[in-house]
């Protein structure tokens, strides 16, 4: 039953944003002895509140599931990279209709294995939007790549295709489109502009792991998708990422670039260029047990959209940033747009409930700043401006849902 009435200890897991348009810095853990099925999605609703009667802004829980897996394959002696890891990577394919999958440290090392395995070399130019987190930006930019940013859409957070032709040149690479929590880039378009100009297309998936749009999931759709599994992510090994390909030339590169260029570890012939960008069978034993839980994490995070959805509409002062759920697309997480963003937080905080406020359009990072853009070239700021996170997340109670409404409802 779900309940937000009581206070319990948890271990908050302190991180940094380990994926595009937010941080993190209190994550609901729970690591009780009390085994719950793969399939609960909320069997200790308490954990949603923190020590301090605050409720989390966003809660997924590893408990005694993932830690019996860590400890077998502690046990097993599968310590680095190895079975636990192909396990995953063929589970991952298998769910994604795909068929290949490297898992690597994160989702920013995914974005920077796909931009080593398309050849990127300094001097290359890069498309993305301004709105998506910063490292999509700093694995191009680690390569020596110039990123070219183009505005988003007036009512999405989303890269506006009819401006994409307009920043292409001679010197262009690679366009890549980011599906921001869940939302579906013009993929069509998208890859209609790269044929014709022979451009690769990278996908930044890491908000929108088993979304859809007509075409199938995002992030398999083009020439690389890039995963996350961070800790604000659909589901988490607490650290992790993943890159996926139908291309078996790019995929070999992929493998090679993981692990220093060598096939063998046992012979140590180094075959190309590459780095440790090795996952490890730990981390994976968590993301098995957490892949048993897709379903219900699915119909939880619709259902809390919905319940928002529906209660916003009747709010003057916010207007939730809209997922097409209805097609496929998945709303990891709960976003809202007001225009006294500040004054709402800070009430809310006098209520305990947590909140976090987007970060900047990458336009206004200063060491990006290597295009001279116009004050009128990014129009749309509206979601840097305006933009938060309501508390939310696959094991978020019901109950905390409708207190923080019912909060939301008293401000004036």
């Amino acid at each position: 039953m779900d309940s937000c009435n009581n206070i319990n200890n948890i271990g908050n897991i302190n991180s940094i944003g380990n994926g595009n348009n937010t941080s993190c810095n209190k994550i609901s853990c729970t690591t009780t002895t009390n085994k719950r099925s793969d399939n609960d999605v909320n069997n200790n609703a308490n954990n949603d509140i923190n020590n301090d009667g605050t409720i989390n802004w966003w809660n997924i829980q590893l408990d005694q599931n993932e830690a019996d897996a860590v400890a077998e394959t502690i046990h097993n002696r599968n310590i680095s990279q190895g079975e636990k890891t192909a396990l995953l990577e063929q589970k991952l394919a298998e769910m994604l209709n795909i068929p290949y999958v490297v898992c690597t440290i994160s989702g920013t090392m995914a974005l920077l294995m796909a931009y080593l395995a398309l050849d990127v070399k300094p001097g290359d130019e890069i498309i993305i939007p301004d709105r998506t987190f910063i490292a999509t930006a700093h694995a191009a930019v680690l390569l020596g790549a110039k990123i070219v940013l183009v505005e988003t859409e007036k009512d999405l957070p989303l890269i506006d295709v009819s401006k994409i032709k307009s920043k292409i040149t001679d010197k262009t690479k690679v366009i890549v489109p980011v599906h921001l929590n869940g939302r579906s880039a013009k993929m069509e378009e998208i890859k209609n502009i790269a044929k014709e100009n022979g451009l690769f297309v990278v996908e930044d998936t890491a908000q929108a792991l088993f979304s859809k749009n007509s075409s199938g999931f995002l992030g398999t759709q083009s020439d690389i998708g890039c995963f996350s599994l961070g800790v604000t992510k659909f589901i988490t090994t607490g650290q992790g990422g993943f890159v996926v390909t139908k291309n078996k030339e790019i995929y070999d590169k992929l493998k090679l670039l993981r692990n220093h260029g060598v096939v063998n570890t046992l012979e140590d012939s180094y075959n190309q260029f590459g780095f440790n960008f090795k996952y490890n069978d730990i981390l994976a034993s968590i993301g098995l047990k957490q892949l048993n839980r897709i379903d219900d994490y699915i119909n939880r995070l619709n259902k809390i959209y919905r319940i928002y959805e529906k209660a916003i509409n009747g709010l003057d002062f916010l207007k939730i940033i809209p997922v097409d759920i209805e097609n496929g697309e998945i709303p990891l997480w709960i976003e809202v747009l007001c225009n006294n963003r500040e004054k709402l937080m800070r009430f809310l905080k006098l209520n305990n409930i947590e909140t976090r406020q987007f970060l900047p359009d990458l336009h206004l990072s200063p060491h990006l700043q290597n295009n001279n853009y116009n004050d009128g070239d990014f129009s749309n700021s509206k979601f840097s401006q305006q933009g938060l996170y309501l508390p939310c997340g696959p094991n978020l109670s019901l109950d905390c849902i409708d207190k923080v409404i019912s909060v939301l409802r008293k401000y004036k």
